[in-house]
């Protein structure tokens, strides 16, 4: 990977780029309220149920496979992928902040690069003719770089890791230095879900996380809230 290509990975992977990621716990709140998460273990046990059963053989693969499908003008494929992630969310609230992480994400891509695909899958969006999953976007964009998919999906599940530790910090009595622990903890494990994830095709996508969808569809009904999902 060229300087260009590793630099662009570092700026739509970081945990500043202005996805809305920040406003989102993919249900960590509510099992924050109901107890069952409260320290540094249970964050990281959130984690692992949350990147293997819900981003790994999902999100994290479908970056992968839109950056091959992007990488030989396969538009279509893009659309199809996206699709089936809609129907692969469950939980509302999820499935709408994926949907916006991908529109945001598409309008700051569009903005920095002159790349076809991506103003043709923009205007689809624009006129709702695909949902603009942030997961198609993201590896849409990887090809415009150039990424290798196994970096895309390694750079994408560890962002999804940085924004729920961000969301953590904020909900109980956490460090900067215990999120980072677990962040280096959890390192083996996005390697080997990203390995894994460059593996899989469209017919193959999978997701299971039941605990995690049922807190995210429970968070609507929470008395209070910080985060919206």
């Amino acid at each position: 990977m060229n300087s260009t290509s590793l630099l662009a990975l570092l700026q739509f992977s970081d945990g500043t780029f202005p996805t809305g990621a920040y406003a989102h716990s993919c249900g960590l709140e509510t099992l924050v309220q109901d107890g069952a998460v409260r320290d540094a273990a249970g964050v990281e046990q959130f984690l692992r149920a949350y990147l293997a059963g819900a981003v790994g053989r999902a999100d994290a693969a479908a970056v992968a496979i839109a950056l091959r499908a992007a990488a030989t003008d396969d538009l279509r494929a893009c659309v199809e992928l996206d699709a089936t992630l809609e129907a692969m969310k469950p939980a509302a609230e999820q499935r709408a902040a994926s949907r916006q992480f991908g529109r945001q994400a598409l309008r700051i891509a569009t903005a920095l690069i002159d790349d076809l695909l991506l103003a043709r899958f923009a205007h689809l969006a624009e006129r709702d003719a695909t949902p603009c999953h942030h997961a198609v976007v993201f590896g849409i964009v990887g090809a415009a770089f150039e990424w290798a998919p196994i970096d895309a999906a390694a750079a994408y599940l560890h962002s999804a890791g940085v924004a729920i530790v961000g969301a953590a910090l904020r909900l109980i009595p956490l460090g900067q230095t215990q999120g980072q622990i677990i962040l280096r903890t959890l390192a083996p494990l996005i390697a080997a879900l990203a390995d894994d994830a460059v593996r899989i095709d469209i017919a193959n996508l999978a997701s299971f996380a039941p605990t995690l969808e049922v807190a995210a569809m429970r968070h609507a009904r929470l008395e209070a809230r910080l985060f919206r999902s």
